[in-house]
């Protein structure tokens, strides 16, 4: 997550466009995607969003770590495909295919934790899911720079992600840094 897109939040500590900053003791939910590191240009690792921000760092406590690891133990395992580009202003983003298991995995905690308000209510409801590759043209010159870096990443596509964990990450200040990793129902790797 990297609370990154400037769409949804903050970039390494930064006021995004939409006016917020990440705070010392955010929280996130993230799928880590390795699979399309070598795609983003963004400046952060792969990932797909399930929930941002979370609570504060502070409110997680032993009973809210046991709650989550059965929260996400009731939800199985999954594959995401990433097969076709989208945009949001200002974003060239992959669409994972389904989006169902992450939606799923969204509402249960917002369910459990209405306070933990998706993109703090800047987009209603939230986003579908997606993973950003690039966020950094401004109007004048995104058309241009995403035809040019879609044309060259879309022959690398499909590629498709195993979902076995759900991260847990947390702004210091300076950085997100991983904090847990939720194992979902069927993960039998070390996740």
């Amino acid at each position: 997550m990297y609370a990154d897109e400037a769409h949804e939040g903050a970039g390494e500590g930064k006021n995004a466009p939409s006016g917020w900053p990440d705070l010392p003791g955010d929280t996130a939910f993230t799928i880590k995607v390795p699979e399309a590191d070598p795609l983003v240009r963004a400046g952060f690792p792969a990932h797909v969003i399930v929930l941002y921000p979370f609570v504060y760092e502070s409110r997680i406590d032993a009973a809210t770590d046991r709650e989550l690891t059965t929260l996400f133990a009731g939800h199985d395992a999954f594959t995401l495909t990433f097969d076709s580009f989208r945009r949001y202003p200002g974003v060239l983003y992959l669409d994972p295919w389904p989006h169902d298991p992450v939606t799923a995995l969204t509402k249960d905690l917002t369910r459990r934790w209405p306070e933990a308000v998706p993109y703090r209510g800047i987009f209603g409801a939230g986003l579908a899911p997606h993973l950003t590759v690039a966020n950094s043209e401004g109007p004048a010159t995104q058309d241009a720079a995403y035809d040019a870096l879609q044309a060259e990443l879309e022959p690398r596509l499909p590629l498709s992600c195993r979902v076995q964990a759900v991260n847990l990450i947390i702004w210091d200040g300076a950085r997100w840094r991983d904090r847990a990793a939720y194992r979902l129902r069927g993960c039998h790797d070390p996740c």
